[in-house]
């Protein structure tokens, strides 16, 4: 394979010289010929290629050692736990009033693992633990900013939060990516995402949200990205059954068989279920209930074992958008957020229909 670069034809591939000779009788001595091998590297996981949002900064530098002494140390981390013990640095803004048309932020949370819970009429249920780590607004972007970098209209104008989890040592970022996080007062974040508001439902910069932003028996849409399984075949990959152990089978117990080339169309149909890459896909799981919320360290029970990723994976939690499970006036959400710094809320919040392991689960009726 060619490239015509210049003055220069780059040549791909081993077998150049056959091709050198047929270059200098065609083009002359005026083009040069620049003779490259082209080696075969691991192929790339991520198959989809996006441009970075245009909130990200751009990276001009990296980060470089100091060389500090442990004295040194000891006291730059003692003003960056001074200067960012208080993150809101500006007054709260105006807080908005919630109607049926409202779109809260989510939060980004983090996936421990898989609990089991009962109700109260003795039903086992599986249920998600997901711990909702250091979450801070960001930034606010208003629907105007919104609509430039926009390419779809839509039918109502909404606006966006930026919201970062994970604080990270800002001696380990680049200057570029720590001056994104100056105006908010807050540590640089490990992880950011972007949320889609409606415009009464905005937050001051440095704002922190908590598990408390939810309440037990609220339903919610949680999404992620699944666990990259690599190269799979069509048993893993789609449940085949596979073919038989024997009476004649020859290499082909773990095959897929006929992929229907030999029909009327004699070609292959798109969407024919084969080997290929599997997981790490962007899945998004709507209508799961909370069940149970740890407001001490801001975990959530929510419903199913099958929130994608892994354990410590970063999943996004939304309000569900299904009709049925929306917010109702006779039960509106905490609007914007929940602010649990100003309010007592209680360590361990439940739902009513589940069963409370410190209440008694057999109650004697006097005779």
């Amino acid at each position: 394979m060619a490239a015509l670069c210049g003055s220069k034809i780059v040549v791909f591939g081993r077998n150049v010289a056959s091709f050198s000779s047929v270059l200098q009788k065609f083009a002359g001595p005026a083009v040069s010929l620049v003779c490259t091998t082209q080696t075969r590297s691991m192929s790339r996981v991520k198959r989809r290629h996006t441009q970075p949002p245009f909130w990200l900064p751009k990276t001009t530098r990296t980060r470089y050692p100091e060389n500090l002494t442990s004295e040194n140390e000891a006291f730059v981390s003692e003003v960056i736990a001074d200067q960012y013990s208080s993150p809101l640095k500006s007054d709260p803004w105006e807080r908005g009033v919630w109607n049926e048309k409202s779109l809260r932020c989510g939060v980004i949370a983090k996936k421990i693992g898989i609990y089991p819970l009962w109700t109260k009429d003795g039903t086992r249920l599986l249920t998600t633990l997901l711990q909702v780590s250091d979450n801070h607004v960001i930034k606010y972007i208003p629907p105007e900013e919104l609509i430039e970098h926009r390419v779809k209209k839509r039918k109502r104008e909404f606006g966006a939060l930026i919201i970062g989890s994970d604080s990270a040592d800002p001696r380990m970022v680049t200057k570029e990516y720590f001056n994104m996080f100056s105006d908010s007062g807050v540590l640089p974040k490990k992880k950011l995402s972007k949320f889609l508001i409606t415009p009464n439902a905005k937050l001051a910069p440095g704002t922190p949200l908590y598990a408390s932003h939810f309440r037990p028996g609220y339903y919610v849409d949680i999404a992620g990205v699944t666990i990259d399984r690599g190269f799979q075949g069509v048993m893993k990959r789609w449940g085949f059954k596979g073919m038989p152990a024997s009476h004649g089978v020859t290499k082909s117990h773990r095959r897929g068989g006929n992929i229907g080339s030999g029909g009327e169309k004699a070609r292959v149909l798109p969407g024919q279920k084969m080997p290929g890459h599997m997981g790490r896909e962007r899945r998004i799981l709507i209508g799961l209930k909370i069940w149970r919320i740890n407001t001490h360290h801001n975990v959530l029970w929510v419903q199913g074992p099958a929130v994608p990723g892994s354990t410590g994976s970063y999943v996004y939690i939304y309000d569900s958008l299904i009709s049925s499970r929306k917010h109702t006036a006779e039960n509106p959400p905490p609007f914007p957020t929940s602010f649990q710094d100003e309010q007592e809320v209680e360590e361990e919040l439940y739902d009513q229909d589940l069963h409370v392991f410190s209440h008694p689960s057999i109650s004697f009726a006097e005779i």
